[in-house]
């Protein structure tokens, strides 16, 4: 359970901001996402290795400039 303790003369927005950030944070609603379907094992691992090679492709390393 989240706690947000909100402060004296603090917004309702900023506390909300925090609550949302904490909540991004602890991957609850990723997890949710991804139980909603099986996935196989195999397809797991490819999509993780394309992500990586995408990954790789745009943010490693700059040889050939």
């Amino acid at each position: 359970m989240l706690i947000i303790n909100v402060k004296e003369n603090e917004s309702i927005d900023k506390a909300l901001k925090r609550f949302k950030k904490k909540f991004e944070k602890t991957g609850v609603l990723r997890a949710l996402r991804s139980r909603t379907a099986f996935q196989k094992p195999s397809i797991k691992r490819r999509q993780e290795i394309l992500k990586a090679v995408y990954r790789e492709k745009m943010y490693g390393s700059n040889s050939e400039v």
